[in-house]
């Protein structure tokens, strides 16, 4: 049992989901959509993996004119879905090669074994990029930090929480051996208004796209 767990399980989770839903979930969900949707590229038809309900897809698709994403998960979520969402293994994207021109990857890395299996699968079936939101562990106390926010976020949806935080080197090496090409990236999202910033943004966070050599 992990460190963060010990002490989450001493919390009461209702009061702090309340907190989180009601004070930081919109306003990270808003910055989210600025920061994934700016590194598409035009006309993209785009692949959301681990989509979750897709509401970030569909306001990446409501604010811009071209944009087309569906989804894949392991599993469809209960409440309302937001785009259009096939259920998969988790393993292998039951796509063609070069099927879309983007695939997107929203906080979805970190629940993974092993996420060099499904980034192997996203540059197989995208023709041009790989949009990827994630964590870096590299700042003090970066692990604690992240489990803490991930349990909150996931937890109530029993999404499968792995805690396999990367640091930037250990992104890059993987990117590396992917042969994916970074050509934009972003470490200050500021999801979180003033000073929760200092503690859950300080380059924690990044958006990053990753051009595919075909």
């Amino acid at each position: 049992m992990s460190l963060f767990k010990k002490a989450a399980d001493a919390v009461d989770a209702g009061c702090i989901k309340g907190i989180y839903e009601g004070y930081y979930f919109d306003r990270r969900t808003r910055v989210l959509t600025n920061c994934v949707g700016e590194m598409i590229p035009e006309n993209a038809k785009v692949l959301d993996i681990g989509c979750g309900n897709g509401q970030i897809s569909s306001m990446i698709v409501a604010g811009r004119s071209g944009i087309d994403i569906k989804g894949v998960d392991i599993m469809k979520r209960k409440e309302k879905c937001f785009i259009p969402v096939e259920v998969f293994d988790g393993e292998h994207i039951p796509y063609e090669d070069n099927s879309f021109d983007t695939a997107l990857f929203v906080d979805v890395l970190h629940h993974i074994p092993d996420p060099m299996i499904i980034l192997r699968e996203a540059a197989r079936v995208a023709r041009k990029c790989i949009v990827i939101k994630d964590h870096n562990a590299d700042r003090f106390l970066g692990d604690i930090t992240l489990q803490f926010m991930d349990w909150v976020g996931n937890a109530r949806y029993s999404v499968v929480l792995e805690y396999n935080y990367l640091k930037r080197a250990q992104w890059g090496a993987a990117f590396s051996e992917l042969g994916l090409t970074v050509s934009e990236y972003n470490n200050s999202l500021h999801l979180y208004p003033g000073p929760v910033d200092w503690i859950f943004g300080r380059s924690l966070q990044f958006v990053c796209r990753l051009d595919v050599r075909n």
